[in-house]
């Protein structure tokens, strides 16, 4: 598959999206719910609401993120 370059930020936030959605929905149901015959019907449902919440905070949150980090110093000394 051959993508633009310029989509590389869009594909690669959609990826990440997708796969931390993915991990987390099922860790959070496997706790909440276990194991059970209904497992794979609620996972999907709350991994779907999961990545409609994820994807965008993805692609906006590390704007914020960086602006943020700007206005942090980082000291080389141990002894603050």
């Amino acid at each position: 598959m051959k993508i633009d370059k310029k989509y590389e930020h869009i594909v690669f936030t959609f990826f990440m999206a997708l796969g931390m959605s993915i991990f987390i929905s099922f860790v959070l149901v496997s706790i909440n719910f276990g194991f059970s015959n209904t497992f794979f019907k609620i996972w999907l449902r709350i991994w779907s609401e999961a990545f409609v919440c994820a994807l965008p905070a993805a692609y906006f949150l590390p704007k914020g993120i960086r602006k943020l980090m700007k206005t942090v110093t980082f000291l080389e000394n141990k002894d603050f």
